[in-house]
């Protein structure tokens, strides 16, 4: 009896990515894109490059660059945040420890990917929806800022929503300042925690 030859294997199909995953994943290439070589280069064409995916595999998430940078602007944004919860998850710390940790955390997460947000951010210029992400973002930074200091001050509501808004604004700028090369990270995070200590200190029934 003569051997068969053996039927060559057949090759696996690529696999395909589930909607969410092929989101995430194109985010994240779009993110790479922009760190590597600038806002300017992303495109939908450089993305599906980048992503090894056909142009209207990119239409089906993204029906034009504006919504790719918005969509990119929320997502970077979200991951700081993410970032910021994780680094806060630590439960009973006192009032000096928890300002402490809220400022090295605060910085670290916003300079990780800042330098991008920011350069997206000013691609978007002209883009009406810009003005209300931010707002949308920031004012969720404010709420982040008031849950962690409210079991740590004693003051009425609109009066911690107030300090809260110039702290989260004071955190920007001393995370812009680092990127910039004008202070260090230490010297951030430091001056940070001076300002937090200072503005809750009358709220938090100790002695200025």
């Amino acid at each position: 009896m003569t051997a068969q030859t053996p039927l060559p294997l057949e090759e696996p199909r690529k696999r395909r990515l589930p909607w969410d995953a092929r989101h995430q994943d194109l985010l994240e290439k779009a993110l790479a894109i922009v760190r590597q070589d600038g806002v300017d280069a992303l495109t939908l064409g450089t993305l599906a490059q980048h992503g090894g995916v056909s142009k209207p595999v990119v239409y089906d998430h993204f029906e034009s660059r504006s919504s790719l940078l918005t969509a990119l602007y929320r997502w970077i944004d979200a991951e700081r945040k993410r970032a910021f919860q994780e680094g806060m998850a630590q439960d009973g710390l006192a009032h000096e420890p928890t300002i402490d940790a809220l400022s090295e955390t605060y910085i670290r997460c916003a300079t990780d990917a800042s330098s991008e947000f920011f350069a997206v951010g000013a691609a978007m210029t002209g883009n009406e929806e810009r003005a209300r992400i931010y707002r949308e973002l920031e004012e969720t930074g404010v709420q982040m800022f008031e849950a962690i200091l409210r079991p740590h001050v004693v003051m009425p509501e609109p009066e911690l929503h107030r300090l809260c808004i110039a702290l989260v604004g004071a955190g920007e700028s001393l995370s812009a300042s680092t990127l910039k090369g004008a202070i260090t990270e230490a010297e951030a995070i430091a001056t940070y925690s001076q300002l937090i200590g200072l503005a809750t200190k009358k709220g938090s029934g100790r002695q200025v």
